[in-house]
């Protein structure tokens, strides 16, 4: 199978669908490989480092989709990409199909067959390929947030670990998952003032047997959304359904009665962000005012890390990639039932039920769907 790496061209996006190394694993496979070229700059991999594992280089991204059976990316395809998909053609990449309409009509015309890192599971229920990217996300949604609360950049003008005889900054981070888990370790390592709210009492067991008397653990309800929302400098939104819309958590009533200055990290704003006033940035401009809550929702956070994200990403995508490439789709689907769960669009059919049910269009069982 021949499999091709385009350079990623959304807003501040350094990362690369494969290592050098990847590379090399995928052509002693068998698989000859085509990298675009300066695909690999923003982790500090020249094409020299592509060749040299055995991948040919390329001129643009034309010439790999147009030649490639797998494209393998990090972000969803932008317009100018999903318009050289071709039927048939595997791609395999994160989507976050649930709010972008746009995105999900053009995957179906193409009729290629859409894998999305985010939906594929493991044995037990997790989420092994959006994981990795979740632990950068939820770090780096303590350093922006502290950033924000700066004033020059619009925030209250608080220290988030404060000094002695000065409080902290209060951190209530929302959803206590692998997002929250991490952004939670690193605003007590800053001194915050920290609580998470969950509606999952294991999870909360979790992570009060894990951080200990440091960490509030909140069991959440609207009243209870509403009291420490409200009293927060920074709030951090980590909740997920998987491949689904995130659902509206704080709305835009609750904004005029929170602090000014206060922030807002959105870090669901892949599936369309769980606060009522989000809206997608970038790194280029991150933020933006509403109400005087200053809120920081970049659709890409880990691009800013590219080096520790494409790592990271590559050694739990770099399996299921050889997985496709030695067998084939239908027998690398069909017998992992969870890898099969990454099936979000095939060949013109809605694959993800929750993709289906927020967007309005029939379900196709994906064994079904592969076995017809």
């Amino acid at each position: 199978m021949l499999v091709g790496v385009p350079k990623e061209i959304k807003n501040h996006e350094y990362r690369v669908g494969m290592t050098p190394a990847s590379v090399q694993e995928m052509v002693a496979h068998g698989h000859p490989v085509i990298v675009e070229t300066q695909a690999g700059a923003g982790i500090g991999c020249s094409d020299e480092d592509y060749a040299k594992a055995g991948a040919r280089v390329v001129a643009d991204a034309a010439e790999v989709f147009a030649r490639a059976d797998m494209i393998v990316k990090v972000k969803e395809p932008q317009a100018v990409e999903r318009q050289m998909l071709r039927e048939g053609q595997i791609l395999f990449t994160y989507l976050h199909l649930a709010p972008d309409p746009e995105q999900t009509r053009d995957l179906i015309d193409s009729g290629a067959v859409c894998i999305a890192y985010e939906t594929v599971l493991d044995g037990h229920g997790g989420l092994p390929l959006l994981a990795p990217m979740s632990q950068v996300a939820g770090r780096m949604s303590i350093q922006a947030g502290a950033s924000a609360l700066e004033r020059a950049h619009g925030g209250e003008g608080i220290l988030l670990g404060g000094v002695p005889g000065v409080a902290p900054a209060k951190v209530v981070v929302i959803g206590g998952g692998v997002v929250g888990e991490n952004a939670i370790q690193m605003a007590l390592g800053m001194g915050a003032d920290v609580t998470v709210l969950d509606r999952n009492i294991k999870v909360l067991n979790r992570l009060s047997g894990r951080f200990g008397a440091a960490l509030r653990t909140v069991y959440s309800t609207r009243a209870a959304l509403d009291d420490h929302v409200l009293g927060a400098d920074l709030v951090v939104g980590g909740v997920l359904v998987k491949g689904a819309a995130a659902p509206k958590l704080v709305s835009r009533e609750m904004l005029k009665s929170m602090k000014r200055g206060s922030v807002l990290v959105d870090v669901a704003i892949d599936q369309g962000g769980c606060f009522e006033t989000s809206r997608a940035t970038t790194h280029a401009d991150p933020t933006y005012v509403v109400d005087g809550v200053v809120h920081y929702c970049v659709a890409n956070m880990p691009g800013a890390v590219p080096r520790t994200s494409t790592y990271a990403l590559n050694n739990v995508t770099l399996p299921y990639a050889l997985s496709l490439a030695d067998k084939g789709y239908t027998a690398a689907l069909l017998e992992n039932p969870s890898f099969l769960e990454g099936l979000n669009i095939y060949r013109g059919k809605v694959t993800c039920e929750a993709v289906a049910h927020d967007l309005g269009y029939d379900y196709a069982v994906p064994a079904e769907a592969l076995a017809a």
